[in-house]
């Protein structure tokens, strides 16, 4: 969590701040290098190879509860629930942040108007600089449970996950962070049940996350608990 907030730091005065006033585009596209970037440095640093992550004993992977369900057994395993409660908690202290504390009114001042939040006191630089820290943090969390509960991790890993992610914030409702988690959910259980529901191979499950994802841009472009923005505020 540290190597990642620390690299979000670096990435935001790198890739983000020169642009602050470009188009919308065009942050969206240094993004996207960026992330090319951090991809093939880990590949140099660490190489292509697959590398098994390590769990503690406590988690051992392929162990869990196992739920009989109209005479099928449904193993609900020990990584899944850590990584669910874990998320959880995160939430809620991610929640308390942005909600509760100065460094959360700060931000939503300067996602609001950065202009304005300047001219009543609100050190802009430092408040987007704290906030890619933290999402750099909760990146390196995700990265962690990504590796207890998979298991095999190697520099590619956090491409699809990272579009999912995305996915999943907008099925939820973009500035919404519990409709962030409940898209989340809903999606990791489309994609574990959808394919055995439908009959389709288990590896079509990332056509249903995106055909999700374009049904819902289509029909309910706000998300499933509606959009937080500043202009339904103002």
């Amino acid at each position: 969590m540290t190597v990642a907030a620390l690299t979000g730091y670096f990435l935001e005065k790198i890739a983000y701040r020169p642009l602050r006033k470009a188009p919308r585009l065009v942050p969206l596209i240094s993004a996207i290098g960026a992330s090319i970037f951090l991809e093939n440095a880990v590949e140099l640093l660490f190489s292509p190879q697959l590398r098994n992550y390590t769990n503690p004993d406590i988690l051992h992977r392929g162990s869990g509860w196992t739920i009989v369900i109209n005479h099928s057994n449904v193993i609900v395993p020990y990584t899944g629930v850590f990584s669910f409660l874990l998320s959880a908690i995160l939430l809620v202290i991610v929640y308390t942040i942005v909600r509760k504390t100065r460094l959360g009114r700060a931000m939503r001042a300067v996602a609001l108007d950065k202009k304005t939040a300047a001219l009543m006191g609100v050190d802009v630089d430092s408040t987007i600089s704290q906030t890619f820290i933290l999402s750099g943090a909760l990146a390196g969390a995700a990265g962690v449970m990504f590796g207890i509960h998979n298991g095999l991790i190697y520099y590619y890993t956090g491409f699809i996950p990272g579009i999912k992610a995305f996915t999943a914030a907008v099925l939820g409702g973009i500035g919404n962070l519990p409709g962030a988690m409940l898209g989340g959910m809903f999606l990791g259980i489309v994609e574990s049940v959808g394919p055995a529901a439908l009959g389709i191979d288990f590896q079509l499950k990332d056509v249903l996350a995106f055909v999700i994802l374009i049904l819902v841009l289509i029909f309910k472009p706000s998300g499933l608990l509606g959009e937080s923005l500043a202009e339904e505020k103002l």
